[in-house]
């Protein structure tokens, strides 16, 4: 069962990364913002492509949920953030630097070393009431405030970064919420699932993530807004998994090996980072006239 749920999860990861990478090339020629850029982005046939790719990731979310803890799915979505560099570089006509591949190993060889060291265990699908509360709540208002915070003043990186931790808190909370109604309707049935507050809860989370991340993407470069939103939505995720679900990682030595990998995940981010400002130009790549790449 955690074989299945790693593989469902690296899927919906590549998945999502296509998603990412479609929807920001869509938002990166238009200029409205909040609601209305989504409304906008709605008639463009990239971000529709974007759409569908986020909407496998979420049934392969799904599946990944119902076969294993929260505290490994989603810290296995760290794998979007390579996939979504290699797959927006020939999208947006450019090439990623050769040395870009290092932190590309980095990550990988990062989430490795943490989930065998880790070893997440004992998940239950749901979580008691009063657990749920502090938890959204806390949720809800870390979001707020990185909105808040992401004000049209600051630097274009600056506000991609915030927008986009605001849109890993409600990924995560997504992700939580989605993995109680999904125990819900293995466990009862479609009834009892459709009478569940999570899967209302989900949908609305998942909706306030997805008008977050529209505004992260066009805010600024990806380089920004990408690493906030893949370490976040991990670190969370591993949080909500451990408070919620008593879902258990082991301690003691182990914390030494964790320690290493979470060390190359985020080495391998910051080389990707960089490497993505800067890709190379293709040759016969045409840009629009008056944006930037």
């Amino acid at each position: 069962m955690i074989e299945l749920a790693a593989v469902f999860a690296v899927a919906g990861a590549a998945s999502n990364a296509v998603g990412t990478a479609f929807q920001r090339k869509a938002a990166s020629v238009s200029r409205s913002g909040g609601i209305r850029l989504v409304a906008e982005l709605a008639h463009h046939p990239l971000w529709l492509i974007g759409m569908a790719g986020v909407v496998c990731a979420a049934l392969f979310q799904s599946l990944a949920l119902v076969n294993g803890p929260l505290a490994l799915v989603q810290p296995l979505f760290i794998l979007e953030l390579p996939f979504a560099l290699l797959v927006a570089a020939p999208l947006m006509h450019r090439r990623l630097p050769s040395w870009g591949w290092w932190g590309v190993g980095g990550c990988v060889a990062g989430l490795a070393v943490l989930l065998v060291a880790a070893a997440p265990h004992g998940a239950t699908d749901q979580a008691p009431l009063d657990h749920w509360i502090p938890a959204v709540c806390l949720c809800l208002g870390a979001m707020a405030v990185a909105v808040l915070l992401a004000g049209r003043r600051h630097p274009p990186a600056r506000r991609a970064a915030l927008l986009a931790a605001a849109s890993a808190i409600g990924n995560a909370l997504t992700a939580a919420l989605l993995k109680s109604a999904t125990g819900t309707f293995a466990d009862q049935g479609f009834g009892a699932f459709l009478r569940s507050w999570q899967t209302y809860g989900f949908a609305l989370a998942g909706v306030a993530a997805v008008v977050l991340l529209e505004n992260a993407l066009q805010a600024g470069p990806l380089a920004a807004a990408q690493p906030a939103l893949t370490i976040g939505d991990a670190v969370v995720s591993l949080t909500l998994g451990i408070t919620l679900f008593d879902e258990r990682i082991r301690t003691g030595w182990w914390l030494l090996p964790e320690a290493c990998g979470a060390l190359l995940i985020v080495v391998g981010v910051l080389v990707l980072s960089r490497a993505v400002q800067r890709i190379v130009v293709l040759p016969a790549a045409t840009e629009p006239a008056g944006r930037p790449g």
